[in-house]
């Protein structure tokens, strides 16, 4: 056989620099949102971290200033903030409070850091005493309609402190409608949403509950949150999202859903983001912690393979060592 009978990939492979030369998808700077979760009434300078999430924290509003400013030295651009009130009641009253814990922060992270963009988590879920992310009937089912004025409030709130982009994370049917319509009337028509509209009732979530301690007091999420099995579902969902004003949409868990996630891209021309979750972020960390995986490499292949799979923006906890990756 002569050497033109058969393709040689190889010779694209041969020396780093060609491999660099020929890369199809490459993670920047501009790819990343790194989440943090901000504490109510702690003090300024207050770090617990969070026990199933290592090198994650609670954090206070200077410790936050602080972290966001070292990452945003490195290159960070945009963050997700989630909030940890003093105090959780039935109506979520701390979501949508003047001087709430996350009013607090994106007021605080404008003032500091006027560049960075400043993305805000809505839902209820960290702020009621139940945990679930809507009002309750009497007999503990969460209640669609009455919740969407309380996310529209939050988001008007987020926006009014100096958010930049509000991200509906409920999965109540209409919220992005509801919330585009408080934007609009309220003279923030200019404020993007980014829904997570394909948001799966998944096991992956688990350590998030601790670093926002917000388990459901009782039953789970699945009545509202999407069934794995369903991906013909997730293309209603982010239609419905698009039709009612979402500027962007999310896929949530990111790895396990690259499927829905390559669907979406082939699909829509919104911006899409996949949320890198909790659970993704401890596996990789204690498999590496227990010396099975290169913490480097299987986190910047995971990164590659969602953006691969179409994501525009990637939520993870690892930003903040990828700045570090791609500078080395």
């Amino acid at each position: 056989m002569h050497a033109f009978d058969f393709y040689r990939g190889r010779r694209l492979r041969r020396t780093a620099v060609i491999r660099d030369l020929v890369r199809e998808t490459v993670v920047t700077t501009n790819d990343l949102i790194m989440p943090y979760f901000v504490v109510e009434n702690a003090d300024a300078a207050f770090e617990k971290p969070i026990g199933a999430m290592p090198g994650q924290y609670q954090l206070g509003l200077d410790a936050l200033s602080a972290r966001v400013g070292r990452a945003m030295a490195k290159g960070l651009r945009a963050v997700l903030l989630f909030g940890l009130p003093a105090a959780k009641d039935e109506r979520a009253s701390g979501a949508y409070a003047e001087e709430g814990v996350v009013q607090r922060a994106v007021s605080r992270l404008k003032r500091d850091y006027p560049d960075l963009c400043v993305v805000t988590d809505v839902c209820l879920c960290e702020y009621t005493s139940h945990g679930h992310c809507g009002m309750l009937s009497p007999t503990g089912e969460v209640l669609n309609d009455p919740t969407l004025d309380l996310l529209a409030r939050t988001a008007l709130s987020h926006a009014k402190a100096g958010a930049d982009i509000v991200a509906p994370s409920d999965m109540m049917d209409g919220r992005v409608g509801a919330i585009r319509a408080a934007l609009d009337e309220n003279g923030f028509s200019h404020i993007p949403i980014m829904s997570y509209a394909v948001k799966y009732a998944s096991s992956f979530y688990g350590p998030f509950r601790e670093a926002a301690e917000s388990a459901p007091a009782f039953g789970d999420r699945k009545a509202y949150q999407m069934d794995p099995a369903n991906a013909r579902e997730a293309m209603r969902e982010a239609a419905a999202d698009l039709g009612e004003g979402a500027d962007m949409l999310m896929v949530k868990p990111a790895l396990p859903y690259l499927d829905i996630l390559h669907a979406l891209r082939q699909s829509c021309d919104a911006p899409l983001a996949a949320y890198h979750v909790s659970g993704e972020y401890s596996m990789l960390k204690a498999a590496a912690q227990n010396g099975w995986i290169d913490e480097k490499r299987a986190v910047m292949e995971s990164m590659t393979a969602i953006k691969r799979a179409g994501a525009d923006l990637i939520i993870t906890y690892f930003a903040e060592d990828i700045l570090d990756y791609i500078r080395a």
